[in-house]
């Protein structure tokens, strides 16, 4: 019998399916975990918070907080082979809350991760451009008779690709604008893909992730190799990885490495505790755990040389322009013959020019040539996906070559989270029988899909990119601490740690040592705790604040820090809160069913449904 017709078989007896072989495991896992977020979140970090001294917390956080919560989560859906809903009701039916957090934080989640998948479609597509619309004498040449608004001729090449010609972004978030065609197009295109790939659930996804879990290493490694051969990549690697000790005395970047190891792990989403449960129950969970962790943060470590590489080509590249611009100036000017100023005697020509014509030089308005400076312009998420990266790339030989690979890289990285996320949200549902079975899954699958993009529009609105930071700050961020908290909780204080470790050792055959439960029991529960308490206690502290792109700001084009209005910060509460409040909402609607059952015993005459529900005999 073939692969799908024993999966059809299994599904008709109602049994649960089965991975092919433990490697389709483990890349799904891997291919969840590892996302954007390792290629333009941990560089980020690791630039702004002290170079290689943020790999001091960030180790700490991996140890300490994510690989436990990894193996709990990964063990708890073997040993009881259902979805998360099904998970967290199993131990106990007042937290079936947990569940329903989790799919709904999934659900979300997919949403706008999603329509960064649509964005990179768009890129890519005009990645085979020669030149690339984003060049900056393309852009010079397509808009010299058709650009007659004054942010089109002050405005970057880049820039302007980004924020007009691929947003369209309105000014603020309270002008909406209009529905982007080619967005939506591009939306439209990411479901299909998803829904094409997820259309047979595992059978589907562990053929998909041979190419998009791999691929991205692939890809990385080559950009490995030629970022290395760039001039200036010594410079960047060298501002990334050289140790800033002092940096580790603020409080702000432990509570960074923190929520970074955590989300970059993908805990608390559902999608992991709903892939291992496709496992057999004899199955060795902690060196899965292991793999996948420490896999995740090797990933994050090993995309950082490339990318500041790059980074550091790109800095280099700007010097030497900033530099050569300052020299033609003062060689016009002072009528200096071509090849006496170079680069290496630059300072030293400007202060002889200084001192014999001081006015004459500051009429110049000669600009600043900062490669430090230049180092010091972080970015993550989408500036540097969509603007650094894509501007240092027009620098590099064989531009559209690098475009297309960097592009297609990101779309494999983000495919595979979304399988994760998806599962999260399918896997309950089908797990609690809440799908009629005169609906084919195929159909269900399908169903989900086109619901989640037609949510989705909203983040192709000219002020869609602002939603979609919205969602992401405040949907991805403390709803999944509060869900990971009460995950834990339960195992270890609920479930029982002594009785989880019996598991553990029923599954793998070793129980699990010292360290494990301890970090169950204690240090994993408070480092949660902490975290969410300082994370809310720094919200708090600061003003919700958002960059609108400003086309006329100090005097050019450029992003604008603005105040979320009341009624868009009231959103943002609920956004964080609502996923929350399932979780007290869940077991309060299970104590009310106890309450009434309890009632229905008391009287004679009475009984109830399956619902809890009073019902006259």
């Amino acid at each position: 019998m073939d692969t799908s017709s024993h999966r059809l078989s299994l599904q008709l007896r109602g049994e649960r399916p089965k991975w092919d072989n433990k490697v389709q495991y483990l890349l799904t896992c891997i291919g969840f975990a590892v996302g954007l977020g390792n290629v333009w979140r941990f560089p980020y970090l690791c630039q702004v918070y002290g170079g290689g001294a943020f790999l001091i917390p960030y180790l700490i956080a991996l140890v300490f907080e994510g690989l436990p919560l990894l193996h709990m989560e990964l063990a708890i859906g073997q040993r009881l082979r259902t979805g998360s809903i099904g998970v967290w009701t199993s131990i106990s039916p007042y937290l079936s809350g947990v569940g329903v957090a989790s799919m709904t934080v999934s659900f979300l989640v997919g949403l706008f991760y999603n329509t960064i998948l649509a964005w990179v479609l768009w890129y890519f597509f005009h990645s085979f451009q020669n030149p690339l619309p984003w060049q900056i004498y393309f852009k010079f040449l397509l808009y010299l008779y058709m650009c007659h608004v004054e942010e089109c001729q002050k405005s970057t090449a880049v820039n302007y690709f980004w924020y007009r010609d691929t947003l369209n972004i309105t000014p603020n978030i309270e002008v909406s604008g209009d529905l982007q065609w080619w967005l939506v197009v591009c939306l439209a295109s990411a479901w299909c893909i998803v829904y094409i790939c997820f259309i047979r659930g595992i059978e589907t996804i562990g053929k998909a992730v041979y190419v998009t879990a791999t691929f991205p290493y692939l890809v990385l490694t080559i950009f490995l190799i030629r970022a290395l051969t760039l001039p200036g990549a010594t410079i960047g690697l060298r501002h990334l990885f050289t140790p800033n000790w002092e940096t580790l005395k603020n409080p702000t970047v432990w509570l960074d490495a923190a929520t970074q190891i955590f989300f970059s792990l993908s805990l608390a989403f559902g999608g992991l505790i709903a892939f291992s449960s496709y496992n057999p129950q004899k199955n060795n969970c902690e060196r899965d755990a292991l793999i996948v962790g420490c896999i995740n943060s090797a990933t994050s470590i090993y995309a950082s040389i490339p990318i500041f590489s790059i980074l550091g080509f790109k800095a280099l590249s700007n010097y030497n322009d900033c530099l050569n611009g300052n020299i033609q100036l003062l060689m016009n000017t002072f009528n200096i013959a071509d090849g006496n100023i170079t680069e290496e005697n630059y300072e030293k020509w400007l202060r002889h020019l200084n001192s014999t014509d001081p006015n004459q030089v500051a009429e110049l308005d000669l600009k600043t040539c900062d490669l430090q400076a230049l180092l010091d312009q972080s970015a993550s998420g989408t500036g540097l996906a969509f603007i650094v990266f894509t501007e240092a790339v027009i620098k590099m030989p064989g531009s559209q070559v690098w475009a297309v690979l960097f592009f297609i890289m990101l779309f494999s990285l983000g495919l595979s989270s979304m399988f994760g996320n998806m599962e999260g949200v399918l896997t309950p549902l089908l797990d609690l029988h809440l799908v009629p079975k005169c609906i084919p899954k195929e159909i269900f699958t399908g169903l989900i899909c086109v619901v989640s993009f037609i949510v989705a529009l909203i983040f192709t609105l000219g002020s869609g990119n602002y939603w979609l930071e919205i969602f992401n700050n405040y949907v991805g961020s403390l709803p999944l601490l509060v869900i990971a908290f009460f995950e834990i909780t339960a195992v270890s204080y609920i479930y029982g740690a002594t009785r989880f470790s019996d598991d553990v050792e029923w599954m793998t055959g070793r129980r699990p040592n010292l360290y494990w439960q301890v970090t169950w029991r204690v240090i994993s529960p408070l480092m949660l705790l902490v975290v969410f308490l300082a994370y809310v206690v720094v919200q708090a502290q600061e003003k919700p604040t958002y960059e609108a792109w400003n086309p006329d700001y100090v005097g050019f084009p450029a992003p604008e820090v603005l105040m979320y209005p009341g009624w868009v910060y009231a959103i943002c509460i609920l956004l964080a809160a609502v996923p929350c409040l399932l979780i007290p909402l869940g077991a309060l609607y299970r104590l009310i069913g106890f309450l009434r059952k309890c009632a229905a015993d008391r009287r004679p005459n009475s009984g109830y449904d399956n619902e809890g529900y009073v019902v006259e005999i």
